[in-house]
């Protein structure tokens, strides 16, 4: 995982409340062997409408997305969060995640930001109206910004998560910080024991 700062960029506004993962990546999209791919699979039951957002050549630099309230409910597929990422998305803003999806973002690099819901509303009437408004994502101060409507709120972010993503880290990456340790216990191990 890479270490995340700063997202900086223009958004997409995804006016819908309660996205699940399944429309978000439907499950025909869950039968490759690869962790690869799967930006042809976002949205695409709604890509086929030729107004979805997404079909939108306005944001077509996007790396933010805007959504409304209850983002990512539904099945627990890290699929969802890789096709936002592959597509490149490097962060969510809404109201609501669901817990799972959520806690899938934040384990693969995808920088969930909770807002009120009344900013939430006017991050998502900004952009409709100028799709080149520039947003900024502090992770290290927990801030969004938004200079040009004069806007700066805070989100929650744990102190243990914040760290995952200022230092780049997954749950791999998180074990190896103890590599002394585990490799000091592996020569204690009897050798009767089977090799790990």
């Amino acid at each position: 995982m890479k270490a995340v700062r700063v997202v900086a960029g223009r958004a997409v506004p995804l006016d819908r409340s309660d996205v699940d993962t399944d429309q978000i990546i439907p499950s025909d999209w869950l039968k490759q062997v690869e962790r690869t791919g799967f930006e042809k699979g976002l949205f695409s039951e709604w890509r086929d409408e030729p107004s979805f957002v997404l079909n939108d050549e306005r944001f077509a630099a996007a790396n933010i997305l805007i959504a409304g309230p209850n983002f990512g409910v539904g099945s627990s597929r890290e699929h969802a969060v890789w096709a936002l990422q592959q597509y490149g998305f490097e962060a969510v803003i809404t109201a609501r995640f669901g817990d799972i999806f959520r806690n899938n973002a934040t384990k693969n690099g995808l920088v969930p930001v909770v807002v009120p819901a009344d900013v939430a509303d006017q991050l998502l009437a900004a952009v409709e109206a100028n799709p080149e408004l520039e947003i900024t994502i502090d992770v290290d101060r927990r801030q969004v910004e938004v200079p040009e409507l004069d806007l700066t709120v805070d989100f929650p972010l744990d102190d243990a998560t914040r760290e995952r993503f200022l230092e780049g880290l997954d749950d791999i990456g998180l074990s190896l910080r103890h590599a002394d340790a585990i490799d000091s216990f592996e020569t204690t191990r009897p050798e009767w024991l089977p090799a790990q």
